[in-house]
């Protein structure tokens, strides 16, 4: 599985590096940047790089690389998804992931890594369960205070959801005022010609919530028209079964903030009533340049009434109903 983690920044300087299987020569993060150098733009570097005897797998967020070293065959995606997971955690705890914000707590960042893997497999990997073990980084009084008395910010003892079915919420949750929110995020991809056709187009939606709810709410949310969603990807409190016969999603949700789904819908075979104007301006030289404005309409074809619909970037269709 994974050998070593490092975090490198967009210069090419290692400011993290984790090993669980052995060490990993500090070379193979020189081989990595000579790699990335020969691309012009940093988020044109492959995920995936080959050398004689490593995998390079690597996310690129926020100016820095997250690269993880492989030695054995595993999948390319799984360790992937894990990438994502240390920069979601890494944000949930310092609310950035910058080369500062890294810095200033690297006695956290190296705390966390080391719950989240075991000998290289990913164990805990749920904010929830990690906030439990590992405490989020203190202020400047709470740090003083720290060097003082020489506490540690990591639990003596493991918390009690950590062995249970849902380790995605900490237990003995307590609120005052039991509330719960939910945001539709909606964004579209389109390919539109000169005359200011659509050629090509595709949503991408996803809700996410935060939870203040106390004990272990059961939830459940109703769709108006579950039919438009497609290709779904669900956080792993959802029961996919019951969403499977039932297009329901019923869940014990994390506290705090979540992402409960996260679809797609693709319009290729759809004749959309979306009107739209795309102007382009910029220069060339001494270094392209360019500002690209879209402004689109979708009132245009009332008609349309099912492509109304999801032309509507999928509010129509989601609008949950969440109930207890």
């Amino acid at each position: 599985m994974i050998q070593s983690l490092f975090i490198i920044t967009s210069t090419g300087e290692t400011i993290i590096e984790k090993h669980w299987r052995g060490t990993t020569n500090r070379a193979i993060c020189d081989y990595f940047v000579e790699e990335v150098n020969r691309h012009k733009r940093r988020e044109d570097v492959p995920p995936i790089i080959s050398t004689g005897n490593h995998y390079l797998i690597s996310a690129f967020r926020e100016d820095l690389f997250v690269l993880a070293v492989i030695t054995n065959e595993t999948s390319p995606l799984f360790v992937i998804e894990f990438l994502h997971r240390v920069v979601a955690v890494f944000r949930e705890y310092f609310g950035k992931f910058e080369e500062s914000v890294i810095k200033d707590n690297f006695s956290t960042v190296y705390q966390l890594l080391e719950e989240m893997l075991d000998n290289g497999y990913p164990l805990t990997t749920e904010p929830n369960a990690l906030k439990a073990m590992v405490a989020p980084p203190p202020g400047v009084v709470g740090r003083l205070a720290a060097m003082v008395s020489g506490r540690s910010g990591v639990s003596e003892s493991l918390p009690d959801g950590a062995l249970s079915n849902m380790p995605w919420r900490k237990a003995g949750v307590k609120y005052s005022q039991n509330e719960i929110y939910f945001d539709v995020v909606e964004e579209i991809d389109a390919i539109v010609d000169a005359h200011g056709e659509m050629l090509q187009c595709e949503v991408h939606g996803s809700i996410k919530g935060n939870c203040r709810l106390s004990g272990v709410p059961d939830l459940t949310m109703v769709f108006r028209d579950p039919s438009v969603i497609d290709d779904c990807s669900f956080h792993p409190c959802v029961r996919f079964s019951r969403y499977e016969h039932e297009r329901v999603i019923s869940f014990v949700p994390p506290d705090g903030h979540f992402e409960v789904l996260d679809c797609c819908v693709d319009f290729d075979r759809m004749v959309g009533p979306l009107s739209s104007s795309v102007k382009a301006s910029g220069q060339a030289d001494p270094w392209p340049s360019w500002r690209l404005c879209v402004s689109y309409v979708t009132s245009a074809c009332c008609r349309y009434s099912r492509c109304m619909r999801r032309l509507s970037l999928l509010s129509w269709a989601l609008q949950p109903h969440v109930s207890s």
